[in-house]
């Protein structure tokens, strides 16, 4: 671990640790590649005593992204599901993140991976320069470490929707996207959150080998 991976990790620790500010919340952001498969047989259906029974042969029909933002305070999500995993698509969601989600906040806190989609910058595929500018000065960016998506909340998320959802064949887009809203829908009602443990002071603890040793030298 580098002097940078560390005060990363611990920016975000940090970003964690902060009681809840409605004009600043944080939200943690990821998204999610999902191939569409189809059954090339028939399944035949449960019976009493007997599981749902499907060949192993299967029919691509083709892939989509879900987007989500996570936000730990509240326990809220907002998830979308798009064709396209581009700049255009990460910046449609930011935009709609904060202005019908956050619209009374000054700036949104978001934790996220490096991808060189996930920038301000992507505001100007969607949006004349003044408008991007003005856009992107709404947000401040936090990023994770390379190689350490762990410390963003966002990804048990990711992994409810990936054991309860997409377990399974899906076929299109659409069913896609209703599996997963509904499963959204029903976590949101509940205000479901994450019990977070991890702070500054256990990771110092638990990583102290790659901390410098800045001991005092002998006189």
């Amino acid at each position: 671990m580098t002097p940078l991976f560390l005060w990363l990790m611990e920016h975000i620790l940090y970003l964690y640790a902060l009681p809840y500010d409605p004009k600043r919340p944080l939200w943690c952001f990821d998204e999610r590649p999902c191939q569409l498969l189809g059954d090339t047989l028939v399944p035949i259906p449960m019976e009493p005593g007997k599981q749902w029974r499907y060949d192993h042969h299967y029919e691509r029909k083709g892939v989509c992204n879900i987007l989500i933002a996570f936000q730990p305070h509240t326990g809220q999500r907002v998830v979308q599901v798009r064709q396209q995993r581009r700049a255009k698509e990460y910046a449609e969601f930011m935009v709609e993140l904060k202005t019908v989600y956050n619209p009374d906040a000054d700036t949104l806190q978001i934790v996220q991976d490096n991808l060189n989609t996930h920038s301000p910058s992507s505001f100007y595929t969607i949006l004349p320069p003044a408008q991007a500018l003005a856009m992107a000065n709404l947000f401040e960016m936090n990023y994770t470490p390379k190689n350490a998506s762990w410390l963003n909340m966002v990804e048990i998320e990711l992994s409810v929707i990936a054991r309860q959802c997409l377990h399974r064949r899906l076929d299109s887009m659409q069913l896609l996207e209703r599996e997963v809203l509904a499963l959204v829908k029903e976590r949101n009602e509940k205000s479901m959150t994450v019990n977070w443990q991890f702070t500054p002071e256990l990771a110092r603890d638990k990583f102290k080998r790659f901390y410098p040793d800045l001991g005092t030298d002998p006189a």
